[in-house]
């Protein structure tokens, strides 16, 4: 039986009326428009024409004023500092925020409050949902209050359960410390505020990413949030972090400083490497958060996301003229990496810290890729404690999801002197080595050059556990470079040897040694996979990867190693 109704009935009467004359004839009904359609529930409705009742809508003005940030001072602040509004910035990273939690936060306590300063929710990114922290600097200066470390720990947990990305929008000053909004003993420190945040973000860490953008000045304990991300950005001029602020420093130590000279962009990105990247403004720091996005799986158990291939930058197939016959001539190593990554796919990590090492995501073929690269035009791409650290991170997060080595290995090894000795040389060395064996991604070392000592270990070398060895013709393995050899074996002769006939005994010497370099013969005895033409190498990467997609991780019957990074 059908029964017509108005397209503009409400869906509520209509369903009592269907339900009422249904169980009146004990059969089903059909309810059509007045057009002769079947009516569909909705299809036609809008907020035009809608009874909105006072209640309704007192909570929709109360959402606007929320959503418009703090007080006309705070926007004046920003405007100072040269910040853009939090919303505008999330506006700039998500193509849509899908919703919020917690925007009532301290509603009624404090005008001046709006979502105690802090604004949680999901949005999507290139179609993936993304979870998300972002301070609102309007209120407070970002501050945490005890609402927002709540909001806090509630997204962390979501987006534990989704198994999605977090972003933290970090422009705080750290805690709120107004006596109006403690009780006496209450010191953010207990088991469900507080250091729950950083406890969480631990535990997510290898679990989902979490990228930090950094856009003001961060002190103290909060100073946590961006350096427990996977990745961090830092926008210049306007960010900052240090465990203490320049006033406290002073005080306590009696150094005078800024924040700038304190823990600015330029001390994490150059001295300290908790910086990965560092922008001119929030435009770009929009744009780098996109991107690095997109070179990350939703959590460790996805692969990353892969793009359509692009053939390289510049041509592979003259790879071997980059590449000097001299040992130990400098060459900038990114003229390799632009012959075998896909054109304009290379982003470096950490590029002013220790740079005699280069890091960065990629693609081949359009699957992403890690890089690790000896730099020879810096101090001959010498591993070094702070390279070490580097590389020993950036392979342990590759590792964690699922983004496939290429170890492109042109070293003399670790540095030596007493200075790298008191720096921890060895110690941290091993952080490199450790992440190097443990790493169980597709992972591949290509030999381009020297391979010394235990910088091929560092380097996925054949015993670390690589998934090939691939040699180019320009290829030298051994456990010291020529000089170094023949001062080890003949340094008593030298020490009593000099002029012309030093120099000849020397570079004879070196000619012998030479001698049990070489690259064919090594990869006669399968010292290495194989021997390439350098021109074959990205074609080489390009089926291995494609080969090792399916490569399986293995449980180890322990709790974890010992190595500590």
């Amino acid at each position: 039986m059908e029964i017509k109704i108005d397209n503009d009935t409400d869906e509520e009467i209509a369903q009592a009326i269907a339900t009422a004359v249904s169980e009146h004839l004990g059969r089903g009904v059909e309810l059509v428009g007045d057009d002769g359609t079947l009516a569909e529930a909705g299809e036609n409705w809008s907020e035009e024409g809608a009874v909105v009742t006072e209640r309704e809508e007192a909570i929709r003005e109360d959402i606007e004023s929320i959503m418009s940030g703090g007080p006309e001072r705070g926007f004046d602040k920003i405007e100072d500092l040269g910040k853009v509004f939090v919303r505008d910035r999330l506006d700039m990273i998500f193509d849509d925020i899908e919703y919020e939690d917690g925007s009532f936060a301290r509603f009624g306590d404090d005008d001046e409050l709006p979502a105690d300063g802090l604004i949680t929710g999901v949005g999507t990114i290139d179609g993936r949902k993304v979870a998300f922290t972002a301070n609102d600097y309007t209120v407070k200066a970002g501050s945490l209050g005890q609402m927002g470390v709540e909001k806090v720990i509630r997204i962390q947990e979501r987006a534990l359960d989704l198994g999605i990305p977090m972003l933290r929008l970090v422009d705080s000053t750290g805690a709120r410390l107004n006596a109006e909004e403690r009780e006496p003993g209450d010191t953010h420190m207990d088991r469900y505020r507080g250091g729950k945040m950083f406890y969480n973000q631990c535990r997510m860490s290898g679990e989902i990413p979490q990228i930090g953008v950094l856009y003001g000045p961060d002190v103290a304990g909060s100073a946590y949030t961006p350096v427990f991300c996977d990745y961090l950005i830092m926008v210049e001029d306007i960010a900052g972090m240090a465990i203490a602020s320049p006033r406290i420093v002073e005080a306590m130590t009696g150094e005078k400083t800024d924040m700038q000279q304190l823990g600015g962009p330029q001390v994490h990105a150059q001295h300290s490497g908790s910086a990965d990247l560092v922008v001119p403004d929030e435009e770009t720091a929009a744009e780098k958060a996109r991107e690095v996005l997109r070179f990350l799986p939703q959590n460790y158990s996805e692969s990353p996301p892969e793009e359509t291939p692009k053939p390289p930058k510049k041509n592979p197939y003259s790879l071997d003229d980059i590449i000097p016959e001299e040992p130990n001539k400098a060459y900038d190593v990114q003229e390799v990496i632009d012959r075998v990554v896909d054109r304009d796919s290379f982003v470096e990590m950490k590029p002013d810290f220790a740079p005699e090492l280069v890091t960065g995501l990629g693609r081949i073929d359009g699957q992403v890729v890690g890089i690790v690269a000896n730099q020879p035009d810096h101090i001959s791409g010498a591993i070094f404690p702070d390279s070490a650290d580097k590389g020993a991170g950036f392979v342990w997060t590759c590792d964690a999801y699922n983004i496939p080595l290429v170890y492109l290995c042109d070293t003399p090894g670790f540095m030596i002197g007493s200075q790298v000795e008191k720096e921890g040389v060895l110690r941290r060395g091993r952080k490199f080595i450790y992440a190097t064996s443990n790493a169980q991604v597709p992972k591949f070392c290509v030999i381009t050059r020297k391979a010394y000592g235990a910088g091929i270990y560092a380097m996925a070398g054949p015993s670390f556990g690589p998934d090939a060895t691939l040699a180019l013709p320009s290829a030298e393995i051994s456990v010291m470079g020529p000089d170094a050899a023949v001062h080890a074996l003949f340094g008593g002769q030298i020490e009593d040897m000099d002029g012309d006939a030093k120099d000849a005994f020397i570079e004879s010497a070196k000619g012998e040694f030479d001698k049990y370099i070489d690259i064919k013969k090594q990869a006669g005895k399968m010292q290495v996979d194989e021997l390439i033409p350098a021109g074959d190498l990205r074609e080489q990467l390009e089926v291995r990867l494609d080969t090792y997609r399916t490569k399986q991780r293995d449980d180890r019957p322990r709790h974890h190693g010992t190595v500590f990074f």
